[in-house]
């Protein structure tokens, strides 16, 4: 199981039918905006976590100009 929350539906669904310019409109849309920043920051963290491709070949046929790994 993954430990990055999503936004759930709820979230969404409060934060779009909250009526702006009310301290409940813009808690919703804070509530809705602090879930979106947790979700990229734990998207950033699996991108960072992703190991760096291995350098191209630069010699002989295979993996000179296209970096095939198997």
């Amino acid at each position: 199981m993954s430990s990055i929350a999503s936004v759930s539906a709820s979230t969404v669904n409060s934060a779009s039918s909250a009526v702006s310019g009310t301290v409940q409109g813009a808690a919703a849309l804070m509530v809705l905006r602090k879930s979106l920043d947790m979700q990229a920051a734990g998207a950033v963290q699996l991108i960072q976590a992703l190991p760096s491709p291995p350098p191209l070949a630069t010699s002989g046929t295979l993996g000179t100009q296209l970096n095939e790994v198997a």
